[in-house]
């Protein structure tokens, strides 16, 4: 079993919405607490509310794009997901695409299965460049298919 998910997964799926969001909701509360008339030239009242929206915005965000992230692993039978609480593996038979979108600083697959699994109809991951092309040059037969 190989890892081809980026070391960076836990960073980007549990560190990273926990800091960004402790941080502005402890911000957000601390506006709140204020007693002035003004922040800077903007009315209070309208920093806050634009403050409470950046907050719930960036949590969506969050929540839509890194808190969907697995780690995968992959062998010639099976591949693995984890979202670091529960961890399935998958037969190779049972999936019907991979789907690669190359960011520049970074590249996410998108495993579409037949059936649905327990994280859903797809499993979206960060590869890392290095073990991902190595797993594929190891394996090459188990990715023809979707070539």
């Amino acid at each position: 079993m190989q890892q081809v998910s980026t070391s960076l997964t836990l960073f980007l799926k549990i560190a990273l919405p926990i800091i960004w969001t402790v941080f502005f909701l402890t911000f957000n509360m601390a506006v709140w607490k204020l007693d002035i008339a003004n922040f800077g030239p903007i009315p209070i009242e309208n920093f806050r509310i634009g403050l409470l929206f950046f907050l719930l915005l960036g949590i969506a965000l969050l929540y839509w794009s890194v808190m969907r992230i697995k780690r995968v692993e992959m062998d010639k039978e099976y591949v693995y997901a984890t979202n670091y609480f529960k961890n399935y593996r998958y037969p190779w038979h049972n999936i019907e695409g991979i789907e690669e979108r190359d960011f520049k600083l970074f590249r996410s697959i998108h495993i579409k299965l037949k059936e649905p699994g327990k994280f859903g109809k797809k499993i979206t991951f960060v590869a890392s460049r290095r073990k991902f092309n190595s797993f594929i040059k190891e394996n090459p037969n188990l990715f023809e298919r979707f070539a």
